[in-house]
């Protein structure tokens, strides 16, 4: 008997094959006279974009990626990600959202920033778009507030050197529309600190 996989129960073959057994409720219909090894390598494929899944979440078209390196049939990949959108495995909106909160709350990242990596992960355009627009417009705030942890490292730089390195920073993080005039902000309120706390009796 196939061993079964954790997390994931397996249902009894149907006599016709029309439903894979990786899967516990009614899915898209299998041809039954796919050869015996095709339907192997299918479920061999699935078995470790399932294994993959549980550790990193994927995009669609990640997914897609890895199955053609697993040498299945385009029928059988559209197969495997149907199945998977429909229990939720795949979900590039939710992934995006998830991008999206790593970017501004871990990384410090601006909107061309994330943006970007959208992208790369292959979040289709409009979902990247529906996702960002929810995202609160405040990229000047959270670059002054980067830039102003950045700006402590360069007391020992002349103005113009620290400057050019902290609109390097900023704009590295996508916050490029407004790195040079978050750099001097953040450099002049370094310059005057004393002026802030002076108390007079």
């Amino acid at each position: 008997m196939p061993a079964r996989r954790a997390g994931v129960s397996r249902s009894p073959e149907s006599a016709d094959g029309s439903w894979h057994t990786t899967w516990t409720e009614p899915g898209p219909h299998v041809d039954p006279s796919l050869r015996a090894d095709e339907a192997d390598a299918r479920d061999l494929a699935e078995t470790r974009l399932l294994k993959k899944l549980r550790v990193r979440s994927l995009s669609e078209r990640e997914a897609r990626t890895f199955l053609r390196e697993q040498e299945v049939g385009p029928e059988a990949i559209e197969q495997i990600i149907d199945a998977c959108r429909g229990h939720g495995y795949l979900d590039d909106a939710r992934l995006a959202e998830q991008l999206i909160h790593a970017g501004t709350t871990r990384k410090g990242q601006g909107r061309q920033a994330i943006s970007l990596a959208l992208g790369q992960r292959g979040i289709p355009r409009e979902v990247a778009d529906a996702a960002l627009a929810e995202l609160a417009d405040d990229d000047a705030e959270r670059a002054l507030e980067f830039a102003r942890q950045k700006a402590r490292a360069m007391r020992s730089l002349d103005r113009e050197a620290a400057v050019r390195r902290l609109v390097g920073q900023l704009s590295r993080r996508g916050f490029g529309s407004v790195a040079l005039s978050t750099a001097r902000r953040a450099l002049d309120e370094l310059d005057r600190p004393a002026a802030r706390g002076v108390r007079f009796e």
